[in-house]
């Protein structure tokens, strides 16, 4: 069936959804999956070629995720239409370049020092990427991206809680760019359930050319089964619906996240631990000959001014300790990434660091 983009206008601003979609993507036939003929008083499948015989992962994925997304929905506070499932972050970042950016045309934004996949994707996708450096102190330099955008610009991605910086970026910058601008505003918020500042998706309702991408990676531990998320008005994930693999997330993973999202007394125990070692962790550092500054983080990681980085990385490599050099990024000389870990892994970092 082709696609059949509604034209989008919101009175309070010029962007037209339908004018920054690939003219390809807007006439694309999409993939029309087996189970999409599913029905509940369905018993018998001769539709798509499976193995028969019940193994428990013989059959096709949802490839809708219905019931992972029920669960999602709650915990979100979102509409159902409102969520689409990656194949990890990385899929959904992806998935928005291929369906708003045409190759060797169109270009992105972004703000380093910040999360490397972006640029690698838009390589991939042969669409030119504009840097803006973040200020001194890591804070978005909202003029500076303005002036930045032209005609074919057509996401600006920011990344709030930031990676490496791990600083959050305040929803009333956000909100300024995309009353400015008529582009996609991608918030990445990988780190977001480590923070107490507001998320972006309080403003999905209000803003047309908003998404905000998140994961169960992080915080919910999940990183080994690759789900990530995007929330969005309807009219942009129908889209992302249509361009995505059919089955994107299989089986094992949809069953893994869905009993791992019900144990929300162990998410919340484990969380509370990484706060608590993530406070130690600073209170060493703050002691240590070797430190000159360790900043503010809203996320599950810390980025730390060495007086000699180079030396403290190889050191810690040598020791089998393994953490982030981030040292060759814009505004980050000198300074290393570390995550917090388990009690015994930051016992083990902090004796180390002390060994030097």
């Amino acid at each position: 069936m082709t696609l059949n983009i509604k034209p989008y206008h919101d009175k309070r601003m010029n962007f037209k959804l339908n004018n920054i979609i690939r003219a390809n993507i807007k006439q694309l036939t999409a993939y029309s999956s087996a189970r999409e003929d599913f029905t509940e008083n369905a018993e018998v499948f001769l539709d798509a070629n499976e193995n028969p015989y019940n193994n428990g992962i013989n059959r096709y994925p949802d490839p809708f995720q219905k019931d992972l997304k029920q669960q999602i929905f709650e915990i979100k506070k979102v509409k159902p239409s409102q969520l689409f499932l990656g194949n990890g972050s990385d899929e959904v970042l992806d998935i928005a370049i291929r369906v708003f950016c045409e190759p060797k045309q169109d270009n992105i934004i972004i703000c380093p020092p910040t999360y490397g996949m972006y640029k690698v994707l838009a390589d991939i996708n042969n669409i030119e990427t504009k840097e803006v450096l973040l200020n001194t102190d890591f804070s978005l330099n909202t003029d500076a991206i303005i002036n930045s955008t032209d005609k074919n610009t057509k996401i600006i991605i920011l990344c709030s809680p930031n990676n490496p910086t791990g600083n959050s970026i305040p929803s009333s910058e956000v909100e300024l760019l995309l009353n400015k601008l008529n582009c996609i505003i991608l918030v990445d918020e990988a780190y977001v359930d480590f923070s107490d500042k507001e998320s972006a998706v309080k403003l999905i309702d209000k803003y047309p050319n908003l998404i905000v991408s998140q994961t169960l990676s992080k915080a919910y531990g999940m990183a080994g089964i690759r789900v990530g998320i995007a929330l969005a008005q309807k009219q942009i994930l129908d889209v992302f619906n249509k361009v995505k693999p059919p089955y994107n997330i299989n089986v094992l993973s949809q069953e893994k996240a869905l009993n791992t999202l019900l144990q929300e007394g162990l998410y919340q125990e484990k969380l509370a631990r990484i706060f608590q070692q993530k406070t130690l962790l600073i209170n060493a550092l703050k002691e240590n000959k070797f430190v000159e500054k360790v900043y503010q983080s809203d996320a599950n990681f810390l980025l730390i001014r060495f007086n000699n980085a180079k030396k403290v990385y190889n050191f810690l490599a040598k020791e089998g300790v393994v953490v982030r050099d981030r040292s060759t990024q814009p505004l980050c000389d000198n300074c290393l990434r570390i995550t917090i870990g388990t009690e015994r892994e930051t016992k083990i970092l902090i004796e180390k660091l002390y060994q030097m």
